[in-house]
């Protein structure tokens, strides 16, 4: 099925090629000033410029000394749509250096973008986006987004917005939410995110499972995921995509931690998909899966059911991962323990 596309796509009025020639740092001054002009088509010009010149890294190092992001932080509020598009896509290349990242960090950008959540225009939205989800790569950056009170809105986003922008929002919640999982579990993200394992986009189920077993780290996200979701997760695990299966495992892991989640899992049917996948050499879910048939392995019937199943366990004593034979390992010793 065919999805239509943000195109990031100028206005037929504007003229990319008669953007000034820039050389290398010795512009950065002129386009400063330039981008501080009355003259909105000398702003856009000077944004085309930069959008050119941030993708070397010395250039981004030279535009944070001489204090673009100020500057850059006023634009994004500027009337003119191509302006806060092409204002976005400067801060979206930044972001792919460190030392862009970290500029954008610590200068308040990220509160600054917080207000284009709402833009009219698709690709300012997409350009914010992908900053965040960079941003959110690294442990500070998740921590800022978290503090500058943006989950809330982020959840709520995955309701109303085009495919491709809501696999970057999920992106950037599964780094945030192993910060802080309270607000999105106030904002009601588990019952949305699981109207997001039934998608019709491969991408997105994958990703959601991925948020969902990020808030399965917390106490809270647990008990969530447990009273709503744990069906739904075993019902992945027969997906034909490995992605899906792995990230639907991982989060029926964290879900099974708790008895609630074992005695759902178990009612599921979760034990011949999860033996499945452990029997898969190659499977990425195998280790998750292993983890898992272990706690359902805590209660009576669980055990009953997988003691017929030692030798799949065995099996996994010859994989070349040290993790996944040491989970073979506790998994044997756990379904053949009797009380």
């Amino acid at each position: 099925m065919a999805h239509a596309r943000i195109s990031a796509n100028l206005p037929p009025d504007i003229d990319p090629t008669k953007a000034p020639i820039a050389f290398g740092t010795r512009a950065l001054p002129k386009l400063n000033e330039e981008l501080q002009s009355p003259e909105l088509l000398t702003q856009q010009r000077a944004l085309m410029a930069l959008c050119d010149l941030v993708h070397d890294p010395e250039n981004v190092y030279q535009a944070l000394r001489i204090g673009f992001l100020d500057t850059l932080k006023t634009l994004v509020q500027h009337h003119d749509s191509t302006v806060r598009q092409k204002t976005t896509e400067v801060f979206s290349i930044m972001a792919m250096h460190n030392v862009g990242r970290q500029g954008l960090i610590h200068n308040g950008v990220i509160a600054a973008l917080g207000d284009l959540l709402d833009d009219p225009v698709d690709i300012c939205r997409k350009n914010t986006h992908k900053v965040f989800e960079m941003l959110a790569k690294l442990p500070e950056g998740a921590v800022g987004i978290v503090t500058a009170g943006l989950i809330p809105s982020l959840v709520l986003k995955l309701k109303t917005e085009l495919d491709e922008i809501q696999e970057l929002i999920l992106d950037t919640l599964s780094k945030c939410l192993h910060v802080e999982a309270s607000e999105a579990l106030a904002a009601d993200a588990i019952p949305i995110l699981k109207e997001k394992l039934t998608h019709s986009s491969v991408a997105i189920i994958s990703k959601a499972a991925w948020v969902l077993l990020a808030a399965g780290t917390h106490p809270e996200g647990k008990t969530a995921i447990c009273e709503e979701v744990t069906p739904v997760l075993v019902s992945l695990l027969e997906d034909a995509d490995p992605e899906v299966q792995a990230s639907a495992t991982g989060a029926l892991m964290f879900a099974t931690i708790k008895p609630q989640g074992r005695f759902s899992a178990l009612h599921a049917g979760a034990i011949p998909h999860l033996l499945k996948l452990v029997a898969e050499e190659t499977s990425r879910a195998r280790l998750n899966a292993i983890k898992t048939l272990t706690m359902l392995a805590e209660l009576p019937l669980g055990r009953q059911t997988l003691l017929d199943h030692i030798d799949t366990f065995q099996q996994c004593l010859n994989d070349p991962r040290e993790a996944v034979q040491r989970a073979a390992e506790t998994a044997i010793s756990v379904i053949k323990w009797k009380p």
